[in-house]
């Protein structure tokens, strides 16, 4: 039973991706353009080159880890939308302990990295605590936490002593602080910013793994997320485990947003909106079913489509098709009881008559 529910919610999410790229071909047809040339040079950007192919793992990663956050809370009953501001602290953090701290790159590198993951989880703890402490539901909360993480960011890179003059961005940050993996752009180029990020998300991602379903602790978070009452008999400390699982999921997009900046942008900006990583990492969490493995794979889904997706504008193609095939993709992974309907239709035995 187990496995033919497995093989179901694997293809109910490659119906919906087919179902989600049909619809995308239908708006780029109605839009006057060719469907199959324009999949065909998305195809062609994210395949053609191992550049293309390097660039779209590393749109990837910071997805895996978001995805990874927001997979990890629901998981253990609990909506983590604040996954945009735990990426923002991160990479603020990222940022400043890159530039601001002096150390061999053995030590700057780790210290940078965790100390993002830490701040960024207790960003997310904040959420948890309120929670469990209060009863403020996490989406409030986090929606809320993710302004403030915003605006704080901005107030700090626009410190004298933070901002680069000139620029609306931090300085960077050392050398020594920064992951590239510089004898791979020997094969992809230069100007392809490879590095162990995705390293450090699939290593996440099984990570995530052996928690939830390997560990007492896993257990105790998914048995709060599928009946807190019923665990709470059983013994488990509801809002504790309410604090950790927010706290984790923090963490991981914290590593997100350390992982940007120490591998690919290498500083914080002042932003203008919410730059979408956190947010994506809800539909490629969705894509994914909630599923470590299956967030990994998604991410390179969503990846590959926003990167190669790019290539279409060489036809006049606008960039808003990309999201509106990414976001019919989710539509059909949310609405899969429709491909479980259609099932329970073509699989049901008709009455025979009755012989007269």
């Amino acid at each position: 039973m187990k496995q033919k529910i497995i093989n179901e919610t694997f293809l109910f999410t490659i119906l919906a991706i087919v179902m989600g790229l049909l619809v995308g071909a239908v708006v780029i047809f109605i839009s006057g353009y060719n469907p199959i040339e324009a999949y065909g040079l998305m195809i062609k950007g994210i395949f053609s080159k191992p550049k293309y192919i390097a660039r779209t793992i590393i749109r990837a990663t910071p997805l895996i880890l978001t995805g990874l956050s927001v997979a990890f809370a629901f998981r253990t009953g609990l909506f983590n939308i604040g996954a945009e501001g735990q990426f923002i602290i991160g990479a603020l953090t990222a940022a400043l302990l890159g530039y601001f701290i002096q150390l061999p790159m053995i030590l700057h590198v780790p210290i940078v990295f965790l100390g993002s993951v830490f701040i960024a989880s207790l960003w997310g703890a904040m959420a948890g605590y309120m929670k469990a402490k209060f009863g403020v539901h996490e989406v409030i909360a986090t929606i809320m936490l993710n302004w403030i993480a915003l605006y704080t960011s901005n107030y700090i890179i626009s410190l004298e002593k933070v901002k680069m003059p000139g620029s609306e961005s931090s300085y960077d940050i050392q050398e020594t602080a920064r992951m590239s993996i510089d004898w791979f752009k020997g094969i992809v180029g230069a100007s392809t910013k490879v590095n162990f990020g995705m390293v450090i998300a699939v290593l996440a991602s099984i990570l995530i793994y052996y928690i939830l379903f390997k560990t007492t602790l896993g257990y105790e978070l998914r048995a709060v997320g599928y009946n807190k009452d019923a665990a709470e008999y059983g013994g488990i400390h509801i809002k504790r485990n309410i604090i950790v699982s927010m706290s984790i999921a923090g963490a991981l997009a914290g590593a997100a947003g350390a992982v940007h900046v120490m591998g690919v942008s290498y500083r914080a900006s002042t932003l203008a909106a919410m730059e979408g990583y956190g947010f994506n990492g809800i539909a490629v969490s969705l894509i994914g079913n909630n599923s470590p493995f299956g967030v990994v794979l998604s991410s390179f889904l969503f990846g590959g489509i926003t990167y190669g997706g790019a290539n279409m504008q060489l036809l006049g193609i606008p960039t808003e098709v990309i999201n509106i095939v990414i976001g019919s993709i989710v539509f059909f992974v949310a609405a899969y009881r429709i491909f479980q309907w259609i099932t329970i239709f073509f699989n049901h035995e008709k009455p025979q008559k009755e012989d007269r």
